[in-house]
């Protein structure tokens, strides 16, 4: 049965699209079949995994339950890595789903039929608080952070924690928090090493101990239709997410993510 992992940051440019790509990627090539959702419908994910031309059904049929699920899905280069990819027509679930029962556990409901036929399902949620990003993290057991080395990071964390509190108090008390992955981190910066300090000083239990650097590959490598770790494997951008990887799956089995405590409110980290 399939761990959801919901890639999630209401801040845009912070490396969210790249980690779930790159982290499903990894995962897969380390031969757990993974399925990677793309949820925003910018289809940022769909192109990194070189999904970008897949027509319907997408993700937003999946959400309406309009096509059965496994319909949805798309192969990719990977053997072990599927996509459900997503479009512009997503955007316009947001109203749509206003007034649909259960408008927040449709994706849930859709990607329960589906955990059986993979070890892992990412999540790739939109920049915002919104509707989607409810479902998403309705759906998930986990939701992973990346967060960048940059000065309004705590800023947007605080309400990203606020509101996953709020999930877990009303939709989904399973709701763990897998962890804060630090990006675009570059060394040679002091604010970069100043934020780093900061969070991990706030959170000394859940930030992941890779980093992910500022890499020109990262950048490059979804233009050609690739994870990083296709386009160039031995950059420091894939060996980074494939230390992400390896990092988190020696969470799940050591069981640190299910027993972690609950997630601390902003106010009780001491941050916003």
């Amino acid at each position: 049965m399939a761990l959801v992992i919901a890639v999630a940051n209401q801040k845009g440019g912070v490396g969210k699209t790249t980690t779930a790509v790159n982290l499903a990627a990894a995962l897969a090539l380390d031969q757990h079949r993974t399925l990677l959702v793309d949820f925003d419908s910018q289809g940022s994910a769909s192109s990194g995994v070189g999904a970008r031309q897949a027509g319907p059904p997408t993700v937003y049929e999946l959400l309406l339950d309009t096509v059965p699920a496994a319909e949805t899905l798309h192969h990719t280069d990977l053997a072990e890595l599927d996509v459900i990819p997503a479009n512009r027509d997503l955007a316009g679930a947001e109203v749509e789903l206003v007034s649909l029962p259960s408008r927040e556990s449709r994706l849930r409901t859709q990607l329960d039929k589906l955990r059986g036929g993979y070890e892992f399902i990412i999540v790739d949620c939109p920049p915002s608080l919104g509707m989607l990003t409810l479902n998403a993290l309705c759906a998930a057991d986990s939701v992973l952070v990346p967060l960048q080395c940059e000065f309004y990071a705590l800023e947007g964390l605080s309400a990203l924690l606020n509101t996953v509190e709020r999930i877990r108090g009303t939709y989904n008390p399973c709701l763990r928090l897998q962890g804060i992955l630090l990006t675009m981190f570059d060394a040679r910066t002091s604010l970069s090493r100043q934020v780093a300090e900061e969070v991990r000083g706030h959170f000394p239990d859940l930030v992941f101990d890779s980093v992910v650097p500022r890499n020109v590959r990262l950048g490059e490598s979804p233009s050609h239709g690739l994870p990083v770790l296709l386009y160039d494997p031995t950059s420091t951008g894939a060996e980074a997410y494939r230390l992400v990887a390896k990092e988190l799956l020696n969470q799940i089995l050591t069981g640190s993510a299910s027993e972690r405590e609950d997630i601390k409110s902003s106010e009780e980290a001491g941050i916003g």
